[in-house]
Formats: structure tokens, C-alpha cells, sequence
């Protein structure tokens, strides 16, 4: 058998407005240390919009996706256009706010949203070969629009919490020092 690889697919740069970067590069650091394969995408595409995190302060500054992403992982990231699935045997998605914003529509349309296109292909073909998946932070809110009765987990958050159920999914609180297993699905949070 091959040598497994992991696609690490990111929203942006920084907790409110992209991937957050402690989840993003303690999951790089976690895969190292474990000698697995690991390859960063990003959708190449305009952010919703820009934060600045020191202000916490929208700014009139359009930025990119892509190239917003390549600045946690020192330009080592690929377009989402150019992914094939078939060399990845599991997914990673790092939380943070790009996930609701840039991945989907969820900040916005809240139970209503909409997932990128180009993501959401990725998640149902991951999801139609049960290859494991790992959904951090706010991620786990966008898996029953692909996982039918998918059980996972936000955490303690009630209003998202609702809409996972309200989707389909099935919710489980959940302490931050811990993790929801659907093995039916092979999916994580």
C-alpha cells in the first residue's frame, strides 16, 4: 500500500476573515511529526472580505483566497482547480471564520448557506469514498448538507449547533479537548 497524504484544504489567513492559523499549522506540525504526506489547496478565488485582526475592523481591501492562504504555509499551497482527488487518502479543514465566509456562505445566509462549489465537489467525492475526513472549529456545520444523519461536533455553540441538526446532522456537545468520531462515515470533529 502507498504511502498515505493528506489534503489540508485552507479558507485564507487569520481566525475572522480565513483559515485559523494555530488550528492550520498545528495540524502541519501534527502530520509531520507523524511522517505523514501532506499537500495544501485553497480555493483561487476573491475573499468575502477583509478583517483587520488587530482592530477587529472590517478594511476596504480585497485580498485573495489563495494567495492569503499561502502565508501560513510559506507559499506551499496549490489551487483547488488543480486538485486530484485520487492522490489524497484523507481531508483535513482547519476552522476559523474563511471556512463561513469563503468556503461557504454560512456567515451571511446562516442555515440557508450555500458551499463553494469547487469545495463542496471535494467533499462529495470524499464523502462518496468514505475516505476520512477531519472538520475543525465552525467546519462541521457544512457536512450534513453532503453527510445525511452525519453526527459531529461545534463544540457547546446552540445556534449552530441547531442548525446541524436542523440540517440533517446530528449534533454532539462536545469539550474542546476532545473529538466526535462518525464511523460510519469516517468523518471528525
Amino acid at each position: 500500500m502507498s504511502q498515505p497524504k493528506v489534503l489540508v484544504l485552507l479558507s485564507g489567513c487569520g481566525v475572522f476573515d480565513g483559515a485559523e492559523i494555530n488550528e492550520t499549522v498545528l495540524t502541519l506540525l501534527a502530520l509531520e511529526e507523524s511522517g505523514i504526506t501532506y499537500q495544501c489547496f485553497a480555493p483561487n478565488k476573491p475573499q468575502f472580505h477583509t478583517i483587520n485582526h488587530l482592530k477587529g475592523e472590517v478594511q476596504e481591501q480585497a485580498r485573495n483566497v489563495l494567495e492569503e492562504s499561502a502565508r501560513i504555509v510559506r507559499g506551499n499551497v496549490s489551487a483547488l482547480s488543480e486538485l486530484n482527488e485520487q492522490e489524497f487518502s484523507a481531508l483535513i479543514i482547519p476552522g476559523g471564520f474563511g471556512v463561513a465566509k469563503n468556503l461557504s456562505t454560512f456567515a451571511v445566509d446562516g442555515a440557508d448557506f450555500s458551499i463553494d462549489f469547487e469545495f463542496q465537489q471535494v467533499m462529495t467525492t470524499f464523502a462518496s469514498k468514505k475516505k476520512p475526513v477531519g472538520y475543525m472549529c465552525i467546519a462541521p456545520v457544512l457536512l450534513p448538507k453532503v453527510y445525511n444523519g452525519v453526527r459531529c461536533t461545534i463544540g457547546h455553540d446552540e445556534k449552530t449547533a441547531s442548525v446541524i441538526n436542523g440540517l440533517g446532522g446530528l449534533h454532539v456537545d462536545c469539550p474542546v479537548d476532545n473529538i466526535v468520531i462518525d464511523n460510519d462515515y469516517n468523518v471528525v470533529t
